[in-house]
């Protein structure tokens, strides 16, 4: 019997269990990182634009470029996230006697990737509705020329209210939506990696506990 997909939300232990009957599959999980990567390009986009129109001045015509490189390191930063999520729970795993392979944490990460997906698509209306409302400043020639300027002009942005909004909720709907991704991934490592529960969620929780104690930290230097 294949597997069903609802499982994953409902009942990601029995979907788990069931995947293992199943051949490696990285084709859904890619897709699944593919969708978040869109989205996060997307939120790439409205951020990198902002950047652009305050160095627009300075670096002119290079507007373009610097809102591609936003989208692009967005983008790809996506799938290299999936990559090391994969490579820190395998680590950990392994030194807790894990058993099988990296890519079957590869699987579980895309697949517990579902959350965050959800979680990036609000971040996006989020930015759609927040960013517009920004005041950019700009820089003059002469003042690219004062790392002090430079300095001054990029605090204002990220503190400008809007701004500040955009990124409180940014950073809050990613914790939360962390946290989903992570009582699923306790249940799929569990599973592929052949371990207890317990040592599924240390595998899980301390990499994801370090990760939202810095994310937080972000938080409060905004």
């Amino acid at each position: 019997m294949g597997m069903k997909y609802t499982d994953l939300v409902t009942s990601p232990e029995r979907f788990f269990r069931q995947s293992l009957g199943e051949r490696e599959e990285l084709r859904v999980p890619g897709l699944i990182i593919l969708a978040g990567a869109l989205a996060a390009a997307v939120s790439g986009y409205c951020a990198g634009s902002l950047s652009a129109r305050m160095m627009e001045p300075v670096l002119q015509g290079m507007g373009p470029v610097i809102v591609a490189v936003t989208v692009l390191a967005t983008f790809f930063g996506t799938f290299v996230a999936w990559a090391v999520w994969a490579g820190v729970f395998y680590l950990i795993s392994k030194f807790l006697g894990g058993k099988g392979s990296y890519s079957r944490c590869l699987e579980v990460v895309g697949y517990g990737f579902v959350p965050q997906v959800v979680g990036m698509v609000i971040t996006v209306v989020a930015a759609l509705v927040y960013l517009p409302k920004v005041v950019v400043p700009t820089l003059t020639s002469a003042a690219a020329q004062n790392p002090q300027m430079v300095k001054d002009a990029t605090t204002a942005l990220m503190h400008d209210p809007a701004m500040v909004t955009f990124t409180e909720i940014a950073v809050l709907v990613a914790i939360v939506f962390l946290l989903w991704s992570a009582t699923i991934w306790i249940f799929g490592i569990r599973q592929v990696r052949e371990l207890s529960l317990k040592h599924a969620a240390i595998c899980v929780s301390v990499p994801v506990i370090l990760y939202i104690i810095f994310q937080a930290y972000s938080l409060t230097g905004v």
